[in-house]
């Protein structure tokens, strides 16, 4: 089986240049396992996971592989990272009400052909490019995440106003509150009474690239418990360097 890891972006301030190169060696040998030769750690942050949801993808359809294991793993939850935020006044303080709090997670979600019922099935993925990120000191009109959004509702066939809820990395950063908040004004064609922000920050903090994985579990969870709005769910991941990413799930079987 594949194993696809997502770790911390490349430059981040508290990050290993050893990461990449050790860290799925070091895995495979704590486990007593050997991964597939198309395993890879995929250094991309926040958008980690769904990029990684659309190479396990062609895998699957491409060379016939039946199972891909995407894993993430995350901490911000050091001095550097703590450093850095409270420098450019991003850190949730006393003195500062527009910041996030640091966390630290691990996740993992297993893909295959959808044959089991209470499954999510993914649907639609969509990659964008912000220009005007929280660093550039540009207007931001989410023409990055609508984009990306925009992509993943058009491979699932579906509208904005068709889903049920959405589930996004937002950890605090009114930045990225107003970043969804225009992309659902550009791109909702009908009016909703409800539309549901769940972000799991507010529980566990910002983790970095570990969102993806607990975005998707939390997901799969409420849709099986029961408390999930509808089966049909859109998340979405923002980078701080303009990476933009979206996915569109449907869950399959009795709720």
């Amino acid at each position: 089986m594949p194993l696809l890891l997502c770790v911390a972006e490349l430059g981040r301030q508290d990050r290993s240049d050893e990461l990449d190169d050790q860290l799925l060696e070091d895995i495979q040998r704590r486990l007593n396992v050997r991964f597939a030769p198309e395993s890879a750690v995929l250094a991309l942050g926040r958008v980690g996971v769904c990029v990684a949801l659309k190479i396990a993808r062609q895998l699957m359809l491409d060379q016939n592989v039946p199972n891909v294991m995407v894993a993430s793993v995350d901490s911000l939850v050091n001095a550097a990272v703590l450093r850095y935020y409270e420098e450019n006044d991003r850190l949730l303080t006393p003195s500062n009400s527009d910041g996030l709090m640091v966390g630290e997670a691990g996740g993992a979600v297993l893909l295959g052909r959808c044959r089991e019922r209470s499954a999510l099935r993914l649907a639609g993925l969509g990659l964008g490019k912000e220009s005007a990120h929280i660093d550039s000191g540009l207007p931001l009109r989410s023409t990055g995440l609508a984009g990306a959004v925009t992509g993943a509702l058009n491979e699932a066939g579906l509208q904005l106003h068709e889903l049920d809820y959405r589930i996004t990395d937002i950890s605090g950063e009114s930045y990225y509150f107003k970043e969804d908040a225009l992309c659902v004004g550009r791109l909702l064609r009908r009016h909703k009474e409800q539309f549901e922000n769940w972000h799991p920050a507010e529980s566990v903090g910002e983790v970095g690239a570990a969102a993806g994985s607990i975005m998707i579990a939390l997901a799969l969870y409420a849709c099986r418990k029961g408390f999930a709005p509808g089966q049909k769910v859109i998340m979405h991941w923002s980078a701080d360097d303009g990476q933009r990413a979206a996915a569109v799930f449907v869950f399959e079987g009795d709720r």
